[in-house]
């Protein structure tokens, strides 16, 4: 295993270290949680605070999108494990600005869990924290059960939309609802073409066959709805883009935000060879690309593969969208 790290059961903490050196201008860690990475400029007195938190090893994702106009603070996990009920109540304390909280966060099992514990142990002290749970995953449930997909991508957009709703003075309701519209406008697939290595295992944690590609592959390797011989880059962005938007359902003329990410080891060129097939098959339903977002932006350590996250837009998520904002992802 080829890797810069110096023990493999402290990859998480190593990682905040150099992190927060980076990007000491925009986030600190927690003085009363070394797992919780807040915004520099968090609480902000009177502002909804916005929080989220999961799994490392998703870098970018979460730690990268806090900062000015973007998340007050997250909570930090193990690779790819929830983070603790006692770090979620603390991002929530860093951001409390007096106003309540918001936590928009994916929805997986242990962070339902954890998050759950955090608002009861919040309330108790008289902080409310509300809730938002990501769910875009096109191809982790049937349209019928969507309460049960995974949130992945779609949730990039979630914190950017409830974090500009929360900088307008907006109050938590507003907030928590608008960040709930974001989520409910996304769909997202994820094509996996290679597995990743947690460190401290030392081997692939699932299989992908040479010449395959698992379509609808979760980000921490979850089975999708089939393995298919890899096709081209042309024949996967289409691909790709029909399976978000026949789950959509937009009207034509429908303006859409596109994010396309890799999962942290495909290389930029071949995402911008995904992006110029994607972008023909939703022109060619008739919706128009407002903005598109290409790179690395939620990843799954050294996974090779994409996701496409396409967000429908109205009025309110194109201005939400368009706020000025500051964090070390670069949203």
């Amino acid at each position: 295993m080829q890797r810069f790290i110096n023990n493999p059961d402290e990859v998480v903490e190593d990682t905040l270290k150099g992190f927060v050196k980076a990007h000491r201008d925009l986030v600190r860690l927690s003085e009363r949680n070394p797992r919780v990475v807040a915004a520099q400029v968090a609480p902000i007195a009177g502002k909804v605070g916005v929080i989220t938190g999961g799994g490392s090893g998703h870098e970018p994702a979460f730690i990268g999108y806090t900062g000015r106009t973007m998340l007050d603070a997250v909570a930090v996990g193990e690779l790819f494990s929830s983070p603790t009920a006692k770090s979620f109540l603390d991002a929530a304390r860093e951001a409390n600005g007096g106003k309540g909280v918001v936590c928009l966060y994916g929805n997986y099992a242990g962070d339902n869990m954890n998050v759950k514990m955090a608002v009861q142990l919040a309330a108790k002290e008289g902080l409310t924290i509300a809730t938002v749970v990501a769910n875009d995953d096109v191809c982790s449930a049937p349209a019928s059960e969507r309460e049960k997909r995974r949130g992945v991508a779609g949730e990039i957009f979630m914190w950017k939309v409830g974090a500009a709703k929360a900088a307008e003075g907006a109050s938590l309701e507003e907030v928590r609802a608008t960040a709930q519209k974001a989520i409910d406008s996304c769909r997202s697939v994820g094509i996996g073409l290679g597995p990743c290595t947690l460190p401290a295992v030392g081997h692939p944690n699932f299989e992908i066959a040479p010449g395959t590609m698992e379509v609808g592959i979760g980000h921490h390797g979850e089975p999708g709805t089939r393995v298919e011989p890899l096709k081209t880059a042309a024949e996967i962005g289409r691909d790709m883009a029909s399976i978000v938007l026949d789950d959509h359902g937009l009207a034509a003329g429908t303006e859409v935000a596109v994010l396309v990410s890799g999962l942290g080891a495909t290389p930029l060129n071949e995402l911008y060879i995904l992006n110029d097939a994607i972008e023909a098959e939703i022109t060619a339903r008739g919706l128009v690309v407002h903005k598109t977002y290409v790179g690395n932006y939620f990843t799954s350590l050294e996974m090779v593969g994409a996701t496409l996250t396409v967000m429908a837009l109205d009025d309110e998520l194109k201005r939400l969208l368009a706020v000025e904002a500051a964090c070390p992802a670069g949203l």
